[in-house]
């Protein structure tokens, strides 16, 4: 994989670069409420305009059909970028109409411009190949050179992700090369004890990860809403949580598995349960009650880890060589749930391991709760690229770029 490292050596000066970002940042109408992913890409861009390079900036933002929708354009991403460069952004309201083409030939060298989102445009995500090249060609003749550094998209077979890296000379960007030698260091050579914390809402979102990873870690933790489907895998009564009933042999096999291969596999032994789900927007007080993991009541939901097991994983964490983290404990939204999630990062945060968090909303948890990201080893910008790679697939952004 050719790093932009060598493209830089061979200059870009006054040279058309485009560089595939990830600018899906969360919005609340307009207003930016996490602007990590814009500040991932940073390196990229400004090492490319000090270059005397003229940067053109494309991505995604949620999930629109395939057409303009105001709720998802890209143009406070980028007021958000040129405030990050302190240098001035050009934004243009199509992605390869004719506003695109002019803001781009107004391009000085050592500039940039971010172009509308990527998928107002059906053949950015279109499942025929024809249409998709069709775009892609439409997005190659904006640029002389392509720079790959949208991590978070790289598990999608998308135009601007697989099929443009294709048409034009291409590189990975600083992000993409980072996010690849640390995962790298998860899979190739890792030191042990190795030690796996997943979270989140589905076990179903796992399985994969869970399967590779019983032949690779010593330990694997599991907090979140998944943690309940195992809880039942194990005959325990699980209330009103979250469980997904067709996972459970599932469960039951990998629970199987890990004792076969010696790799310790734990649960919550007691976790906070209500009646109700909390109120995210008013934060109003949930009062929460504690229980023992095997002593959920039929009319309760659990929505956190409880105190042993906050103290229990933190000790299972304390002596390892590396942690991989995914995925939050319990509903960290709100602060009478936020503990458990609290109390994973904060053991990472002393720990002498290499630590990963694996983006999505474990990195989100990091921000919302105010940890220090230089205080882990690396965070980064793509869950459900993260996850994909370390369970062994190919993902068809960094295929493309290997070719």
């Amino acid at each position: 994989m050719k790093t932009i490292d060598a493209l830089l050596q061979q200059g870009v000066d006054g040279k058309r670069v485009f560089v595939r970002a990830d600018l899906n940042v969360p919005l609340d109408g307009t207003t930016i409420t996490d602007d990590g992913r814009i500040r991932a890409v940073l390196p990229t861009v400004k090492a490319l305009t000090d270059a005397g390079a003229k940067v053109i900036v494309a991505s995604h933002l949620g999930r629109p059909k395939g057409a303009p929708d105001p709720a998802f354009s890209l143009r406070p991403a980028a007021a958000r970028l040129a405030e990050l460069l302190g240098a001035p952004v050009a934004f243009a309201g199509d992605t390869v109409g004719s506003e695109a083409h002019a803001v781009i030939a107004a391009l000085e060298p050592g500039s940039a411009a971010v172009v509308e989102n990527l998928r107002f445009n059906p053949g950015e995500t279109s499942k025929d190949d024809a249409e998709r090249a069709e775009f892609a060609a439409r997005l190659a003749a904006l640029a002389d050179v392509y720079v790959g550094d949208g991590f978070g998209a790289v598990h999608r077979r998308h135009a601007s992700v697989f099929d443009l890296p294709k048409l034009l000379p291409a590189y990975a960007g600083h992000l993409i090369a980072t996010e690849v030698g640390v995962l790298r260091k998860l899979t190739d050579d890792v030191k042990r004890p190795y030690a796996v914390v997943l979270g989140g809402a589905k076990v179903s979102d796992k399985l994969g990860v869970i399967d590779h990873l019983l032949e690779r870690a010593d330990r694997i933790l599991i907090g979140g809403g998944m943690a309940y489907t195992f809880l039942k895998a194990k005959g325990h009564e699980v209330g009103i949580s979250l469980l997904q009933e067709d996972q459970v042999p599932v469960c039951l096999e990998y629970l199987a598995r890990a004792e076969q291969r010696g790799v310790e596999f734990v649960l919550p032994v007691d976790v906070l349960v209500s009646a109700e789900f909390p109120d995210l927007k008013t934060k109003a007080p949930a009062h929460p009650t504690t229980v023992a993991a095997d002593a959920i009541p039929a009319d309760q939901e659990g929505l956190d880890i409880g105190p042993k097991t906050r103290e229990l994983y933190a000790a299972k964490l304390a002596d390892a060589a590396t942690v991989f983290w995914n995925g939050p404990m319990g509903v960290f939204e709100h602060p009478d749930y936020a503990e458990g999630t609290k109390a994973v990062a904060q053991a990472l945060v002393g720990s002498p391991a290499f630590t990963v968090v694996g983006g999505g909303d474990s990195a989100a948890a990091v921000r919302t709760l105010g940890f220090d990201e230089n205080a882990f080893g690396h965070i980064s910008t793509g869950g459900g690229a993260s996850l994909e790679y370390l369970e062994g697939k190919t993902l068809p952004g960094l295929a493309a770029l290997e070719d």
